[in-house]
């Protein structure tokens, strides 16, 4: 190796390890003393405004509701499961609704009722509807996002937010 290589190689060396040095003493700074509070994590919850999307007795059990929330670009499913799950609601705590695209390039999902999957024709991805939209096989690397749901005294049906963020939105606003 040359003279000049290995000068270069050795300022490669000190610029690393400098670096190194300077990660380590910012990481120090923000460590929390004994016995001081450290705030609580920041839910994932992000919040949507509230859309009504049908009525309990709309619904049959294992038939998937077509709706739009937070917006009409953003399709997704509201579905009776027939037996209560958590994160459900209603009066027997089974109704779900989920984001119907695919969380890991957008395709749209379908919703296999003999084993209550969404099932994505793109990559093969799979997300339980009975586990709060957990993915269970496939290339998607975060579960699928599910509406958070409020029933009000006369049966109608609410979103209000959302679990994760959907598939080709930068952020959570409008």
């Amino acid at each position: 190796m040359s003279k000049r290589c290995e000068r270069l190689v050795d300022a490669g060396r000190r610029q690393f390890l400098r670096g190194g040095a300077v990660a380590a003493a910012g990481a120090a700074v923000v460590t929390v003393a004994p016995g001081e509070a450290q705030a609580a994590p920041a839910s994932a919850q992000l919040d949507y405004p509230s859309n009504k999307l049908s009525n309990v007795a709309d619904l049959a059990v294992n038939e998937p509701v077509d709706i739009e929330y937070p917006d009409a670009d953003s399709p997704g499913v509201l579905l009776k499961l027939g037996t209560a799950v958590e994160g459900g609601v209603g009066p027997d705590g089974d109704i779900v609704a989920y984001s119907v695209l695919c969380p890991h390039q957008g395709w749209f999902l379908n919703y296999n009722g003999d084993d209550k999957t969404f099932n994505c024709p793109g990559h093969y991805s799979r997300y339980d509807a009975e586990a709060g939209g957990q993915q269970i096989w496939g290339h998607a690397t975060q579960n699928l996002p599910q509406f958070t749901l409020r029933v009000a005294d006369n049966g109608d049906i609410f979103a209000e937010g959302c679990s994760d963020l959907i598939f080709g939105r930068p952020s959570n606003v409008l």
